[in-house]
């Protein structure tokens, strides 16, 4: 406790710094939606959404490299969208396809950039996949 008390503020600014980090990172590649207020947060949580990618394929594809949540964190256990995120004015797809990152006490700025690398490549694949074909018969 003494150690969590001492250390607590350069702790959070180094969680922020993080966190912004990979914030910045992965809006870089576009349709990436920022959840909640942009600095009255906590400091090592990063939750956005993710346009044109399937929710359940997103975090699927994510899962074998990065522990991630979906949704808010009051309805991570829900398979429906966050009410919370639909309240926030997002689409049920927009909802639906949130993910929730976690930064902690022993994270590196070298993990975080191996976090955003493997999202954005999971990212491009799925909206590659899930883009429409056209035929040129």
């Amino acid at each position: 406790m003494e150690l969590g008390l001492a250390e607590q503020a350069s702790e959070s600014q180094r969680l922020r710094q993080l966190r912004e980090h990979l914030w910045t990172t992965l809006s870089s590649l576009g349709g990436i939606h920022l959840n909640g207020h942009p600095e009255q947060r906590l400091s090592g949580n990063l939750n956005i959404s993710v346009e044109g990618v399937d929710g359940s394929a997103l975090l699927l594809g994510l899962q074998p490299v990065v522990a991630v949540s979906s949704g808010s964190a009051c309805s991570s256990s829900h398979v429906a969208p966050s009410h919370v995120l639909l309240a926030l004015g997002h689409s049920k797809p927009l909802a639906h396809a949130s993910i929730r990152f976690g930064m902690g006490r022993f994270n590196t700025r070298e993990e975080i950039d191996q976090v955003a690398q493997h999202a954005i490549a999971t990212i491009e694949s799925l909206r590659q996949a899930q883009t429409p074909k056209t035929s040129i018969l």
